[in-house]
C-alpha cells in the first residue's frame, strides 16, 4: 500500500487533479498516510502578477 500511494502522491505534486482525488481517498482510508497536497494557483491571479 505505502508504494502504490507514495506513486499517488508524487503524481500529486505535479499537480495530476486524479491523484490529487485519489490520495485524498486514500489518507480518509488510511489515518497514517499523511501527504502534502499541492496548492494549485489560479492562471488569472498568476498573470496578473506580472
Amino acid at each position: 500500500m505505502w508504494d502504490v500511494n507514495n506513486g499517488i502522491a508524487r503524481r500529486s505534486w505535479a499537480r495530476n487533479n486524479g491523484a490529487i482525488f485519489a490520495i485524498n481517498r486514500a489518507m480518509e482510508a488510511e489515518a497514517r498516510l499523511k501527504v502534502t497536497i499541492p496548492n494549485i494557483a489560479d492562471y488569472e491571479v498568476v498573470e496578473g502578477l506580472f
